[in-house]
């Protein structure tokens, strides 16, 4: 879609426990369909580990490789180390995706970087909704009528907001 190398962000944003990974499974392979390749941003909170041990990688990794790329045939995986109190750049992270294979990078977490974003908003989750609101957001998916001069989407439709992505993607470039 874009050869640019300046892939666009569209972070989603969201309380714990209201289903950001489950609508981003609905939502990609709609946006897939209208031939934007997605590329995803996942911040966890927790340690986490992809290589699994007693493997080569993961002993090369645990002997003191500060970077280690496994690949095959179908994919590569590149796992860098980084110090614990190295801070997350989220613009850092963009520019390792490849633009000839990505349109768009969805992200998930980093709620406080200043990057566009979609609100999801659940009325069952008891919390404020103004909490999860900032200069940023440019659309709100909810399952309730929220007081905000925002565009309002059906977070219960990943069509409409696989749509609102698509239609926000090419005004973007």
């Amino acid at each position: 879609m874009t050869n640019k190398n300046v892939i666009p962000l569209l972070g989603i944003t969201a309380y714990s426990g209201t289903g950001k990974t489950t609508l981003l499974k609905k939502v990609i392979p709609l946006l897939a369909k209208k031939n934007i390749q997605v590329g995803i941003i996942k911040h966890t909170h927790h340690d986490m580990d992809i290589d699994k041990p007693n493997k080569d990688s993961y002993q090369l990794r645990q002997a003191g490789a500060k970077q280690t790329l496994i690949a095959c045939q179908q994919r590569w995986a590149l796992m860098t180390e980084t110090s614990n109190n190295t801070a997350l750049d989220l613009a850092y992270l963009a520019n390792q995706f490849d633009p000839q294979q990505t349109d768009l990078i969805l992200v998930e977490g980093f709620k406080e970087e200043s990057i566009p974003k979609i609100a999801l908003y659940r009325a069952t989750s008891n919390r404020p909704f103004l909490d999860i609101m900032d200069q940023h957001v440019i659309a709100v998916a909810s399952d309730d009528k929220q007081a905000t001069q925002l565009l309002q989407l059906d977070i219960n439709s990943p069509e409409q907001i696989a749509d609102y992505i698509a239609n926000w993607l090419t005004n973007k470039l």
